[in-house]
C-alpha cells in the first residue's frame, strides 16, 4: 500500500501487528510530515512578525479601508499559524500514538482505522464513522 509516496505492506491494522521495519516506514512518514509542517509554521511566524512590525511603523494615516485590509491580513496569518500549528500537533500525536502501539485504531471505537483513510490522512485517529458522528454532533 502506498502511504505518502511510502510502500507499506501488510494488512494488518495496527501497529502491534506490523513488523519493525513497516513501523518504521510508517514513523518516517509521519517525521517528514511533522519536521514539514514545523518549517512552514515557523516561516509563517516570522512572516506573521513581520506584518506586525510593519503595520506598528506604517499605521499613521490610515483610512478605514487600509485598517480594515490590514485587520483582513492579520486575521488570515493568526488562522494560518492555528491551522499549521495543528496540523502539526496531529503528526505528532500519530507518533505516539505509533510509539504506544495504537495507532491505525480508531480513538473513538477502537476498531481499525482502513488503511484507505490512514492513506489519505497519516494522522487519522477515528475512523469515518466516528468522524461522521462526532462532525454531526458539532454541526
Amino acid at each position: 500500500m502506498l502511504v505518502n509516496g511510502a510502500v507499506i505492506t501488510g494488512k494488518s491494522a495496527t501497529a502491534k501487528g506490523r513488523s519493525a521495519e513497516e513501523v518504521e516506514q510508517i514513523r518516517a512518514i509521519l517525521r517528514g510530515r511533522f519536521d514539514s509542517l514545523n518549517t512552514e509554521y515557523e516561516s509563517a511566524v516570522a512572516e506573521n512578525h513581520k506584518l506586525r512590525l510593519v503595520e506598528i511603523g506604517d499605521a499613521a494615516g490610515d483610512d478605514q479601508a487600509d485598517s480594515g485590509s490590514k485587520t483582513a491580513e492579520r486575521d488570515a496569518a493568526t488562522s494560518l499559524l492555528r491551522t499549521l500549528l495543528d496540523r502539526r500537533t496531529q503528526a505528532e500525536h500519530a507518533m505516539q500514538r505509533l510509539d504506544d502501539g495504537t495507532y491505525g485504531n480508531c480513538e473513538g471505537c477502537s476498531n481499525p482505522i482502513p488503511w484507505e483513510r490512514l492513506e489519505v490522512f497519516p494522522s487519522a485517529t477515528t475512523c469515518v464513522h466516528c468522524k461522521s458522528n462526532r462532525e454531526r454532533r458539532a454541526g
